[in-house]
């Protein structure tokens, strides 16, 4: 008897990645198919409840719930269920996914055989990281190593934003600063907030200054 497919769930705020990556997995892999789609970290939570997939694909910067926290909760309160992250991240957000359960960290440029890969090694309890994302986890941990400091969790770059959070400076300010887009900004705030373990702007304030971020 030959084993059933692996069982899908989607999660990306954009209806046309979705649909793409769920077309490429159903050309190419005929052992995998998808169940779900969810556009944020409350809908992915719904879904998985209702549909019990094998494997979740989970976007990190989502509106709402991010992926960080929607990953830590499938896996905690689903223990048969491996996310894997698919998103735009080539930095040490790999280390928070892997902290919060996930099985596998890709980048959105990642082609559609890697990706099938990473669905079966998560499935089967394997755990896979891009090339890219594997060599920012090694150094991220070299780095921790020899500078310990406040929120090792943070990449520099939100460091960075954080830092300019804790004095003061809206969206704008630190777009204009760090010449970025507001868009960039709004995502990296959001998985700010998920990496500290805070619901709001203000409580990322209150922990930065507490940590002599700030005045």
């Amino acid at each position: 008897m030959s084993e059933r497919p692996v069982r899908v769930v989607i999660v990306d705020d954009h209806p046309f990645y979705r649909e793409g990556v769920k077309a490429m997995l159903t050309a190419r892999a005929s052992d995998i198919t998808v169940v779900g789609e969810a556009q944020n970290g409350e809908e992915a939570l719904e879904i998985v409840g209702s549909l019990a997939p094998d494997v979740v694909l989970m976007d990190l910067a989502m509106p709402g719930m991010g992926g960080l926290e929607a990953t830590r909760r499938v896996v905690k309160d689903h223990a048969g269920v491996a996310v894997v992250v698919l998103t735009m991240f080539d930095d040490e957000s790999v280390l928070s996914a892997v902290r919060a359960g996930a099985k596998g960290y890709l980048l959105k440029d990642a082609d559609v055989d890697e990706v099938v890969r990473a669905v079966h090694a998560a499935h089967h309890g394997e755990t896979v990281l891009g090339a890219r994302p594997a060599s920012t986890l090694v150094g991220y941990v070299a780095r921790a190593t020899a500078q310990p400091g406040p929120f090792r969790e943070l990449t520099q770059r939100e460091h960075e934003i954080l830092r300019k959070i804790a004095v003061g400076a809206d969206n704008a300010t630190i777009a204009r600063d760090l010449h970025l887009t507001d868009k960039t900004v709004r995502n990296y705030v959001s998985t700010i907030l998920s990496k500290l373990h805070v619901g709001s702007r203000a409580e990322a304030v209150a922990k930065a200054r507490d940590a002599g971020m700030g005045g």
